[in-house]
């Protein structure tokens, strides 16, 4: 299995370094901890080791080039389990022979394989789940043309084409977790250096053909001709690679090959136990026959279906069980009478809703909180883990819960304090819109003070929910009711009421804090004036 050695990070800010010597030449064998290369920094001579035994196929950099951090250094043939590297290195120049004729094709028809490596998408994420080819093997794409959808732990991204070319390789299957600084897929770009002559490639073509009839030998005896990867591959099916019919030059197996004389062998089996079957049901008595029916009846009820937990799901699970367990939660609920409110909103929605701005209850909701932070700070804080200090955050940075494809994303509207109604809207739909299709920013998720869940727009109207960790405090919004309501005078009449549940942290956060702060953020909703002759 070919595997890139990636450049680690030596320490200090450090994010290139020179390349002093390679200790080692393309197709040496090398056990693990030998001694490849001496690289230079600003500070120091570095002695990179192998971290696994196998055979050197490639050396990226020439003696005196600047290494990148983080970048591939060389790739190395690793020796599989069983394998010495000996073997290994019969592999490897048995590929390159095989190879060398297209290789030498492509440097004439002036293209080169490039490996494109998943890159460094930020906050630590080291791996990401493969969500969706946008491609497939074989398609010529432009540069900035989206290439895949890949998930982190925060949000899906999208990655683009650095060049013009045609896609050579996917290196994962959906739904597979692809590495960071590991190569993605292959693109096949033009080749910037002069292209080899006809007779150059020929005679290499000549060369490389002699050299595989005189290396021919390991077939004849019965050795199988095979990367590690499909030898791997058989032992895991238990199969004798040797008895597998290679469609490759000098009868070299592939995956494919091992895949299709699997798949023969399944074939065969199949026939085989229909027929002993068939047997079976023409010579039975009836009561057998009445078992073959119950067992058939059985067997057509669906399975259960195991799926592993990924992406922001996971987080969520994680997240949510490490709020619970370290914050002690306490539930507030209050009815708000937003009467007055959806008129004023109904009033102007006509005049300023637009395909980037939609004025919806929310911007209201959250431009009201933001006035009453200013009075209850305690509500915008933050605690640390043992809770030794609190932070009082001079940013109302107002998330909200979103219910997306992928899961749930609570990406939140910076500065709220410094917005107006309309600003705070736009904010809204840019939000909800990149959250519901998945490709929030991890910006965006980043930073909250305090958080609302809307679970009235799925229709519940009471919830305890979960503080956002390191927030303090986190309300859902309950869905908005027409009920009957006693007025001044005695009177009922029909209100637009909703339900507020709030949740705290009891370590910071009182029964009688939440309630004041709760009370002035009813009174600006409930009385709109209010919240008007509030703002600066």
């Amino acid at each position: 299995m070919i595997k890139d050695f990636i450049l680690p990070d030596i320490g200090e800010g450090v994010v290139e370094c020179e390349l002093v010597e390679w200790l080692v030449e393309e197709g040496d064998s090398v056990v693990e901890d030998q001694p490849i290369a001496d690289v230079m920094t600003d500070k120091a001579l570095v002695q990179i080791p192998a971290p696994n035994a196998g055979v050197i196929t490639k050396l990226f950099y020439a003696k005196g080039e600047i290494a990148k951090v983080h970048a591939p250094l060389y790739s190395v043939d690793v020796a599989e389990e069983g394998e010495s590297t000996s073997e290994a290195q019969a592999a490897y120049v048995a590929v390159e022979q095989d190879d060398a004729v297209s290789v030498q094709n492509n440097a004439t028809a002036g293209v080169i394989i490039e490996e494109f490596l998943l890159p460094d998408i930020g906050e630590g994420i080291v791996e990401c789940e493969l969500v969706e080819w946008l491609v497939e093997e074989g398609d010529s794409v432009v540069e900035d043309q989206p290439i895949a959808d890949v998930m982190t732990d925060k949000a899906l991204v999208q990655i683009p084409a650095i060049k013009n070319g045609k896609i050579a390789k996917l290196h994962y299957r959906k739904g597979q977790l692809a590495k960071v600084h590991a190569p993605l897929f292959a693109i096949e770009v033009v080749n910037e250096t002069p292209a080899i002559t006809s007779t150059q490639s020929n005679a290499t073509a000549d060369s490389a053909k002699e050299q595989q009839v005189q290396n021919a030998g390991p077939v004849a005896q019965g050795k199988a001709l095979a990367s590690p990867a499909v030898r791997r591959l058989a032992r895991s099916l238990d199969l004798d690679i040797a008895t597998v019919t290679g469609t490759g030059k000098n009868g070299r197996v592939y995956k494919e090959d091992i895949e299709r004389h699997q798949s023969g062998q399944t074939t065969a089996v199949v026939a085989q136990r229909s027929e002993v079957a068939s047997n079976v049901v023409n010579t039975s008595s009836g009561n057998n026959a009445s078992v073959a029916n119950n067992t058939a009846s059985a067997s057509s009820n669906s399975a259960d279906r195991v799926e592993p937990i990924k992406g922001v799901r996971a987080v969520m699970a994680k997240m949510m069980t490490e709020s619970v367990s370290t914050i002690p939660h306490f539930t507030y609920c209050e009815e708000f009478d937003l009467t007055k409110l959806v008129a004023l909103r109904e009033s102007m929605k006509k005049k300023y809703s637009t395909d980037e701005l939609k004025l919806t209850m929310m911007p209201f909701f959250m431009k009201s909180m933001s006035l009453a932070l200013a009075q209850f700070p305690d509500m915008n804080s933050q605690v640390n883990a043992d809770c030794t200090e609190q932070t009082f955050l001079a940013s109302h940075n107002i998330g909200m819960a979103v219910d997306s494809k992928v899961g749930l994303l609570v990406p939140n509207v910076k500065n709220v304090q410094d917005k107006t109604i309309l600003e705070v809207a736009a904010e809204i739909t840019r939000l909800t819109n990149a959250a519901r299709s998945g490709r929030v920013s991890p910006a965006d998720l980043k930073g909250g003070s305090i958080s609302i869940s809307n679970i009235g727009a799925l229709g519940g109207t009471v919830a305890t929910p979960i503080i956002n960790k390191p927030e303090v405090a986190i309300v859902a919004l309950g869905k908005l009711q027409v009920l009957p309501r006693f007025n001044d005078k005695g009177e009922v009449e029909a209100r637009k009421i909703m339900q507020v549940s709030w949740s705290g942290d009891h370590r910071v956060i009182d029964g009688g804090t939440i309630a004041r702060f709760c009370n002035l953020w009813k009174l600006y909703l409930e009385q709109p004036q209010e919240m008007l002759l509030a703002m600066q």
